[in-house]
């Protein structure tokens, strides 16, 4: 990982990992949906993975989980 997740990425990394959708992750953060999506992509591009199955096995791999 190049560049440290900041805490938002961190916050909505643990909500991937729940059965959820992007619409219902950005109601509980009180974002758009836009925004969870472009902090996704954020994500997904600091940790070198390009789908929400892989976020999350980095994160249990990580320690985060």
């Amino acid at each position: 990982m190049s560049e440290p997740l900041t805490r938002r990425e961190l916050v909505v990394l643990e909500h991937l990992s729940e059965d959820v959708t992007l619409e219902e992750i950005a109601t509980t953060l009180f974002v758009t949906r836009n925004t969870v999506k472009s902090q996704v992509r954020s994500l997904y591009r600091k940790i070198g993975v390009s789908t929400r199955a892989d976020a999350v096995a980095w994160a249990y791999a990580a320690g985060l989980r």
